[in-house]
């Protein structure tokens, strides 16, 4: 999808008042949510499958931003100690598909239990827990790619 026609949305979202506009073209698929202002460009545009960089490089600064990361879900992080992921990779919840979880919600964790472990460079790296307390959310879903210091666990 072309940037001319990302404004063209951008605008018609702006104009028309309409709260979220999404727009599905093969594999590509772009989200426009409106900020609540009537400014035209003030949505916010998420874009899943972004096209080539050099593209995208023309972009005037009064549209509205343009975002390469898939649509995510934001999380509800309760109080408590949050345990942060320490490197990049793939989360896993369990040693193997056959085996139980390392850890669920509710269950009481002890310093340097096992909480899961994180495939990086095709090395499976325990992640211990660094706080005694009752597991009360787990952020990530089994097989889901992480970031650096991005939040995994919360233990109250």
């Amino acid at each position: 999808m072309d940037l001319r026609k990302l404004k063209t949305l951008i605008d018609l979202v702006a104009e028309s008042g309409i709260s979220e506009l999404e727009v599905n073209e093969g594999e590509d698929r772009v989200r426009i949510v409106n900020a609540g202002t009537s400014n035209v460009g003030s949505g916010q545009v998420v874009y899943a499958n972004p096209t080539p960089m050099q593209n995208m490089s023309s972009t005037p600064a009064s549209a509205a931003a343009i975002s390469a990361e898939p649509i995510a879900q934001v999380a509800v992080v309760e109080a408590g100690f949050t345990v942060h992921s320490p490197m990049v990779g793939t989360f896993y919840r369990a040693p193997n598909p056959e085996s139980p979880d390392f850890v669920k919600v509710g269950d009481t964790v002890a310093v340097g239990q096992t909480l899961c472990i994180i495939e990086a460079m095709k090395l499976l790296n325990e992640i211990e827990a660094e706080k005694a307390g009752v597991i009360k959310q787990i952020l990530c879903e089994n097989g889901q790619g992480v970031e650096f210091d991005q939040p995994l666990f919360v233990i109250a």
